[in-house]
């Protein structure tokens, strides 16, 4: 990678060249964010995985910048137009705003007021002028009326199309004109749709709305933006057009000359005219894109954030589980599944009305926690939710029994989608959606991937953002969070396989395939064994992939076969087993990480092997804990400003946190009442799936909207 990358990714991110050089090259090595992360920490210096995958967007931000450099040099020099000082410009280039600046002169135009001048023959006038030789514009002209040129009038004022076309595609200009643009304001103004229609209601806030453009926040700017599209919005930017076109002006004179009087006027003329009808429209639009890129960046993080909050939620682990996805029309559908989420049983009970079959139910649920040895009951959040679990919780069940409530988000997608049909195909969605929630308290990552994250209802005007950076960021977070986990090589489901570094959708499937034909894998060596799995993918993968209970214990936790050997010398300086060693912290404390640094590993490596030996295959992820809502809050009539409840956050936002305090409508904790000073970032003071104590601050039943404070 060039240098010029490098040292503007360094300082985009606060990072050493040194540590963006040696990322850069393990990319083109063929390593994996994960990897890189965790085992070649020396290369990196440490950097997370968060940041390695930054510079890897960049990375590839520039692989494509400089194919368009190259588009862009080839087709100036073939109009014989490439000079040694703008190529120079070009190649050194790192902002591709600048970049498309610096070509826009040279662009293929379609036809424009100054190509049709230009086809008129009104060019060597409008050199004239533009080079200030012209004291007499008018005589000047004099000689250009003939053929479709009707006067003197006609010839200036296609010479000043031609002018303005000009200034608008001088870099130097615009990037001037953007610096303005991004001190000023941002104003919103309702259309008339607006005032009419009922839709535009919920973009009110907006519809008398100015704000400078450097702060404006995400969410403000991209429902602004929603309504432009929709039409109930104008949006603009307030600079001062006089002050801008004097700018223009006096740059144009210092650089040029001070024309004469008569063509001064002319001059100003296709300045005023040029910022009125080209570039005032152009440097909003990419002053405005240039602050949706920053919003959806903002945006995009908040949903990353949540989407790993979601993943790596507290699992109960393989437990016998009851799933229940309520209703109470057509009741509420339950499915039984064993210890490793295998369909045992499923039927529907109607416990609430119209049907009020209560006994039986009671009778139905009864029988199949003790058919079953149920220890866990996982309950759908969604409607009937409540209902549902505060009749379960009165069914009398052993203590030992858990009762846990769990977001359906998603699960309706997964029991419609090819995923859920190839895992049960003789089952109706509602049989697929009771199983995805229960399977999703059991380990909700392994459940959760098989689920576009997009609809897990965790994000923040999701279908705004840059869809391409969305998915990659999404995508980024969930293979972090697969890999961060690890994976049981003999029970993981390829969906969750293909996250694994590494490994992907073909290799996911190889690895099943091959795994149902030996009947499961003894050691990783025989990754090795799986069609088109090489020594690269396994070096890749191995490490994040674990067998427990394997002949080598090493090969149950996340020390990377390469750095077996080590092991060895570890326990063979002690006088154990590699097996001995394993899981015993006392022993792992007693050795000097800095005795077993060699080549390429350095004392991060060996002390996270000393980390992983002493607590080996550890899940990161805390335990599930139970949670119940208030008793005497059933609906939203029932809430009094100044009451204090329970809650669960179910999703962050720049602007707030929204809290499930047992309602068909969860409140909305305001950033500005997350008990700080400033409006703090939530995301920095909750976590999703959080336990939350609240304070009611306001009730709007028309609109079911409600406030909260919250109060720890």
């Amino acid at each position: 990678m060039k240098e010029i990358y490098i040292k503007h990714i360094s300082g985009l991110l606060n990072v050493k060249d040194w540590q963006v050089e040696n990322c850069a090259e393990l990319f083109a090595e063929g390593c994996t964010v994960p990897f890189i992360s965790r085992y070649r920490k020396e290369r990196t210096g440490g950097l997370s995985d968060v940041e390695v995958a930054e510079i890897k967007h960049w990375t590839e931000v520039f692989t494509e910048m400089e194919k368009r450099k190259a588009s862009i040099l080839a087709t100036i020099a073939e109009q014989g137009k490439l000079t040694p000082q703008l190529q120079k410009a070009i190649e050194d280039c790192v902002e591709s705003g600048i970049l498309e600046d610096l070509y826009l002169p040279y662009r293929p135009k379609r036809k424009t007021r100054a190509t049709v001048a230009v086809a008129k023959g009104l060019e060597p006038l409008a050199d004239l002028l533009w080079n200030g030789k012209s004291r007499r514009p008018e005589a000047d002209a004099a000689p250009y009326v003939k053929g479709e040129v009707a006067s003197v009038e006609d010839a200036l004022a296609g010479a000043r199309d031609i002018i303005a076309e000009r200034l608008s595609e001088t870099a130097r200009v615009r990037e001037n004109l953007r610096s303005v643009f991004r001190t000023r304001r941002v104003q919103s103004k309702a259309t008339k749709a607006a005032e009419k229609d009922p839709a535009a209601a919920k973009y009110r806030t907006y519809f008398n709305y100015s704000t400078p453009v450097s702060k404006i926040p995400s969410y403000a700017l991209l429902a602004m933006l929603r309504a432009e599209n929709e039409g109930f919005l104008r949006l603009s930017i307030d600079a001062d057009a006089e002050k801008c076109g004097n700018k223009i002006y006096y740059d144009f004179c210092q650089e040029k000359g001070y024309p004469a009087p008569e063509a001064g006027r002319e001059i100003r003329t296709a300045v005023d005219d040029a910022y009125k009808r080209l570039l005032e429209p152009s440097i909003t639009g990419e002053v405005l894109r240039e602050a949706k890129r920053k919003a959806d960046a903002d945006s995009i993080r908040v949903f990353g954030e949540n989407l790993r909050q979601l993943l790596l939620a507290a699992p109960v682990g393989q437990k016998r589980t009851m799933a229940i996805d309520p209703g109470f029309r057509t009741g509420c559908k339950v499915v039984c599944l064993d210890a490793h989420g295998n369909l045992l049983d499923h039927t529907v009970i109607f416990p609430h009305p119209p049907a009020a079959k209560k006994v039986q139910a009671i009778m139905t649920v009864a029988g199949l926690v003790e058919k079953y040895g149920i220890e866990v009951v996982a309950i759908g959040n969604g409607t009937a939710g409540r209902e549902t679990e505060e009749f379960i919780r009165k069914v009398g069940l052993d203590e030992r029994v858990r009762i846990f409530s769990v977001s359906e988000d998603g699960a309706s997608v997964y029991s419609a989608s090819d995923v859920g049909r190839e895992e049960f195909p003789d089952q109706d969605v509602t049989v697929r959606g009771a199983v995805s929630i229960g399977r999703r308290l059991m380990d909700p990552l392994s459940e959760l991937v098989k689920i576009d994250p997009k609809s897990l209802g965790v994000g923040q005007y999701q279908h705004d953002v840059d869809q391409s950076l969305l998915k990659e960021q999404l995508d980024n977070t969930v293979e972090s969070c697969v890999n961060n986990v690890g994976v049981n090589l003999n029970t993981a489901s390829p969906y969750l396989l293909r996250y694994v570094s590494g490994i992907g959708p073909v290799l996911a499937g190889n690895i099943i395939e091959h795994r149902t034909r030996v009947g499961g894998f003894k050691t990783r060596e025989q990754l090795l064994d799986v069609p088109r799995l090489g020594a690269k993918a396994f070096q890749q993968c191995a490490g994040f992939l674990r067998i427990p209970d394997a002949e080598n214990p090493l090969d149950g936790s996340a020390v990377h076969p390469e750095a077996y050997h080590i092991v060895d010398r570890m326990a063979k300086d002690l006088h154990v087993s590699t097996r001995e060693l394993v899981g015993n912290a006392d022993l792992c404390r007693s050795i000097k990480a800095q005795d077993y640094v060699e080549g390429d590993f350095g004392l991060p490596t060996v002390n996270d092997i000393l980390q992983e030996l002493a607590k080996p295959g550890l899940d990161p992820r805390e335990s599930a804990q139970e949670f119940s809502f208030a008793d005497d809050i059933h609906e939203i009539e029932d809430l009094k400003e100044g009451m204090e409840l329970p809650g669960i956050v179910t999703n962050l936002t720049a602007f707030g946190a929204f809290v499930d305090i047992g309602l068909h409508e969860n409140g909305l904790i305001h950033a500005s009442r997350m008990g700080v000073k400033g409006m703090a970032d939530p995301s920095r003071i909750l976590k999703l799936h959080q336990t939350v104590k609240v304070q009611v601050v306001s009730v709007d039943l028309d609109r079911k909207r409600i406030g909260l404070k919250l109060i720890k």
